[in-house]
């Protein structure tokens, strides 16, 4: 696929999910993503009262991770972050899937845990992505994330939060998307640090990626990729 530099900013929610990051880091990836006009700045809830002030005005999006980055969270904290985030000037809620729950093979709660999400946030007119974690599932388990996300209402199935044992893979990427066709979004996220890659995730079916190494990504400056999310 070719897609120009502008093109692909807008394939990229440009990610700043570390726990040691300052104001001062969040208002550069605010910057950033102003610059290259990505398609929004995916960040913890705390931030977003602060990134959504800081985007006031743009096509740039704030996002919000929520139960993040394990899943093993009360659903109705979850729904409470979820509700507070958006309120706070979130556009999209990134959940995780309560992981332990889906390897267990207990699929209504899991259903139930997403649909509660999706509900509260489509109440508010916003999107909702079910972060898989993809590199702790079979590929049993990835298909029936999918199915269970898509069930419960979700818009956008993602593979990773980029904090567990590895990120997107190609292999997973396609086989969400075969998975969910055209219903839903598909997410990669996790490990992308140079165009190739990301290239290579839209080719394999991604809607959306999820990457800190954004400026790296857009400009070819390999030195300045740096490893994590």
């Amino acid at each position: 696929m070719t897609l120009t530099t502008e093109q692909l900013a807008k394939y990229m929610d440009h990610t700043n999910l570390k726990a040691d990051a300052t104001e001062a880091s969040i208002k550069q990836t605010c910057d950033e993503a102003a610059k290259f006009n990505t398609a929004s700045v995916c960040v913890n809830s705390y931030w977003i009262p602060f990134v959504t002030e800081q985007l006031k005005g743009m096509t740039v999006n704030p996002i919000a991770v929520v139960g993040f980055p394990l899943g093993a969270m009360a659903t109705a904290s979850e729904v409470f972050e979820a509700e507070k985030a958006i309120d706070d000037g979130a556009e999209e809620i990134d959940m995780v899937i309560n992981v332990g729950e889906l390897k267990s093979g207990n699929d209504d709660v899991v259903e139930a845990d997403i649909k509660a999400l999706a509900t509260a946030v489509h109440a508010k007119g916003k999107l909702l992505k079910v972060i898989l974690e993809t590199c702790l599932l079979t590929k049993e388990e990835i298909v029936r994330g999918c199915q269970l996300s898509e069930k419960a209402g979700a818009d956008f199935v993602k593979t990773s939060t980029g904090f567990s044992t590895a990120g997107a893979k190609l292999e997973d990427v396609k086989l969400m998307r075969e998975t969910v066709g055209d219903r839903l979004g598909v997410k990669a996220s996790g490990g992308i640090h140079s165009r190739e890659e990301a290239l290579a995730m839209i080719d394999a079916g991604a809607s959306r990626l999820g990457v800190s190494a954004t400026v790296a990504i857009l400009t070819g400056d390999a030195a300045s990729a740096k490893a994590g999310y």
